[in-house]
């Protein structure tokens, strides 16, 4: 009699020993049957019995939950609501965002709707404002603000310190002062300039300096009275302010020594001086503006058909002072004294009328320097001492020598 061994892991089996028994539990393979060709999981083939069924994971997968990312138009929409700079702008992109967070699963949500709600609204304010006027308010108060700013909303006839005392450069503004005190300028004329592009910086010097200059024998008619040390300056617009529609230049008299004051005002004119004192200056200014078209170095000064042209301007402004002077009723002080100006006055347009003959270089010089003579501002002093104007002559002129007034 045989025993057999005992049954263990490797022990034979025979065809019809039973197979072990599966094991219970939430793992247990299906019975066969239940699949062809013995148990799946998940539509693959079996692995061992006690292996769990499961799905691969699909690619790109990860295990940590990554948020979606926040629609960047919803922000830029959040920004211009709140800063109401943009607000048309920042309604649209709000709208835009909302859609484009509905159709990419974005976030963002809330702040495409608080930054479209915030836009409509400042689109609203705009809209209220311009149509109330308050636009046009704004811009007019800005273009007075600048026009302030840049003329200095100075007049004719005050005074004023400037800062540092300089009147060239830029400034942002100066003090009135009284005349009676000491100043650095004082106004004596004003004008607009025309067209509407900024014609440049050089340009409007350019303008200012030509028409300052034309101005000023109407504010200062008695050039003796002003101080051999007084020029003429001027204010204009700048770039900035030509934008906002400033076009006002305001001219000045100022000193030209460096920290050089003014003291009392320099208005002589018909404001101030009584009806002879004016008759007499505007005889002398025919020949001061005649004197001041010598034909200077760049119109070809050195060229005798333009000095000839040029005597004969002064001849005839010589003619027309002796006539303006003869036709005033001057009182019984000045009678004798008028009456012989004039008679010098008529010597001397008879030699600038034959200089304005002359027939070459040499003869015209011969004429011109005895014609010159004949107009010595010393001739005049008598007639300005008994109308009580200024008797001492200027100290120079920054000229050619020719802008004497008699």
């Amino acid at each position: 009699m045989s025993i057999p061994p005992p049954p263990g892991p490797h022990q034979p089996q025979g065809p019809y020993q039973p197979s072990p028994p599966y094991p219970q539990g939430p793992f247990a393979p299906p019975p066969y049957g239940a699949g062809q060709g013995g148990p799946s999981y998940g539509g693959q083939p079996g692995g061992p019995w006690g292996a769990p069924p499961y799905q691969p994971w699909a690619q790109g997968y990860t295990p940590f939950n990554r948020p979606a990312p926040v629609n960047g138009l919803a922000i830029a929409s959040l920004v211009l609501g709140v800063l109401c700079c943009l607000p048309g702008v920042g309604l649209v992109l709000g709208l835009v965002a909302l859609r484009q967070i509905r159709r990419r699963g974005e976030r963002g949500t809330g702040l495409a709707v608080g930054g479209a709600v915030l836009s409509g609204i400042g689109l609203l304010l705009w809209v209220l404002f311009f149509v109330s006027g308050g636009a046009s308010e704004f811009w007019q108060g800005f273009k007075e603000g600048a026009r302030d700013r840049s003329s200095i909303s100075l007049v004719k006839g005050e005074c004023f310190n400037a800062p540092g005392g300089a009147l060239d450069g830029e400034t942002d503004g100066v003090d009135k002062v009284p005349c009676a005190r000491a100043h650095d300028g004082e106004v004596f004329a004003s004008f607009r300039l025309a067209g509407r592009g900024y014609p440049g910086e050089e340009k409007v010097a350019g303008l200012a300096d030509e028409r300052c200059w034309s101005l000023r024998d109407g504010y200062a008619m008695d050039g003796w009275a002003v101080p051999g040390d007084v020029d003429v300056y001027y204010l204009t617009p700048s770039g900035g302010s030509w934008a906002a529609g400033d076009r006002e230049v305001t001219c000045a008299f100022g000193s030209t020594e460096e920290g050089g004051r003014l003291t009392g005002s320099l208005r002589n004119d018909e404001t101030v001086l009584d009806a002879d004192q004016v008759a007499y200056l505007k005889a002398a200014h025919v020949l001061n503006a005649a004197l001041e078209t010598a034909p200077g170095t760049e119109d070809g000064g050195d060229e005798l058909p333009g000095r000839k042209q040029w005597a004969g301007r002064v001849a005839a402004a010589l003619g027309e002072q002796a006539r303006m002077l003869r036709a005033h009723h001057w009182p019984a002080r000045a009678r004798r004294q008028v009456a012989d100006l004039a008679a010098d006055l008529d010597t001397a347009r008879a030699q600038w009328a034959k200089a304005a003959r002359a027939e070459d270089a040499d003869a015209f010089q011969d004429r011109y320097a005895t014609a010159l003579g004949l107009i010595d501002p010393g001739r005049g002093v008598a007639v300005r001492r008994a109308l009580g104007l200024a008797t001492v002559p200027p100290g120079g002129d920054d000229g050619a020598g020719t802008s004497v007034q008699v």
